[in-house]
């Protein structure tokens, strides 16, 4: 298993981080409540070159009344190629990015609104984004505010020549994650719920090896991500919404939770986490695998994703023999 000398699981969105870049008055005077200052966060990990991508980033206002989520309806996202950062910027695609919320919490609003965490926290996605060049690329975000009016922010992130993680189109890593009666290894290690006796919940989702699924031929669906330990709040979520699926589609595909940590405390990952997405000393989640029936990845989502997207890419497979 790998051990980490320091704690390297790094959320797509910085969201404490964030949240202090927005109150952080930098010596000027505070923005007055009807004038929110707005950030944004790319949420989107491992982006390359020449082939469409889901894009997701996450947008906060913060003013002297605190800060908030930035939730709802859709917004418009520019992009632009700054190569080393001397160059000037080059014009890159646009897309329209829709709002997707943390499963459980509020996705009724219709128009970008600024909501507290507790009624609705979530990303925005832009379907099918091509970055046509490696390096450093920008974002700019607009969005027509319900109750402020238009909103601007920007960030930037990397986009690289080829994919770091296991992407679509590859063969899936044939790995041995722990299941449930795993032989020396605590129920935590298994799902970081089960601490201090705790049952290990979602049982459904520890039956299956990955390697026993492509061994066996029936498609899986993945999910990478530590309910208990991750510092989005989307993990839990998540996982719960991969256990519905798992009661929706049974026919369909088999369903897998992978934990990050075998042993928080001491800085340990599970082999198989780590197979999969510990790369130069980081470890982002949560993420979501589809892996087809001969074994190749066809589909992939980061932090967070539409259940109905997933649901429909189930339907699509062939029933279970």
């Amino acid at each position: 298993m790998e051990q980490i000398a320091r704690r390297t699981v790094a959320m797509a969105i910085a969201l404490t981080a964030l949240a202090t870049a927005c109150t952080g008055g930098g010596g000027g005077p505070s923005p007055t409540p009807s004038a929110p200052t707005f950030n944004a966060e790319v949420a989107s990990a491992d982006l390359y070159v020449d082939v469409g991508q889901r894009f997701l980033i996450g947008v906060l206002g913060g003013n002297a009344d605190g800060v908030r989520y930035l939730s709802y309806g859709r917004i418009d996202l520019s992009f632009a190629y700054l190569g080393d950062g001397g160059a000037v910027p080059k014009a890159g695609p646009t897309a329209e990015a829709a709002y997707i919320g943390a499963p459980g919490t509020s996705t009724d609003g219709t128009a970008p609104t600024l909501t507290q965490p507790s009624e609705a926290r979530g990303v925005y996605q832009a379907e099918d984004v091509t970055f046509d060049r490696a390096g450093t690329w920008q974002v700019t975000v607009r969005a027509e505010v319900q109750g402020t009016g238009t909103a601007e922010a920007t960030a930037a992130f990397p986009v690289a020549a080829e994919p770091s993680l296991p992407a679509p189109g590859q063969r899936a890593l044939k790995t041995q994650n722990l299941t449930i009666g795993a032989k020396g290894d605590p129920a935590a290690a298994i799902d970081s719920r089960a601490i201090d006796g705790a049952p290990i919940p979602d049982q459904n989702l520890h039956r299956w090896t990955i390697a026993d699924a492509i061994a066996s031929g029936r498609p899986a669906l993945v999910t990478f991500a530590t309910p208990v330990y991750c510092t989005s709040q989307f993990c839990g979520p998540v996982v719960d919404a991969v256990e519905e699926l798992s009661k929706r589609y049974p026919d369909r595909a088999v369903f897998i939770h992978v934990e990050i940590w075998h042993d928080n405390a001491k800085g340990q990952i599970n082999q198989a986490a780590a197979d999969w997405l510990f790369r130069n000393d980081d470890l982002r989640e949560p993420w979501l695998y589809l892996i087809g029936a001969d074994g190749t990845i066809l589909d992939r989502w980061g932090v967070l994703w539409d259940p109905h997207e997933v649901a429909a890419e189930l339907r699509a497979l062939p029933p279970l023999g």
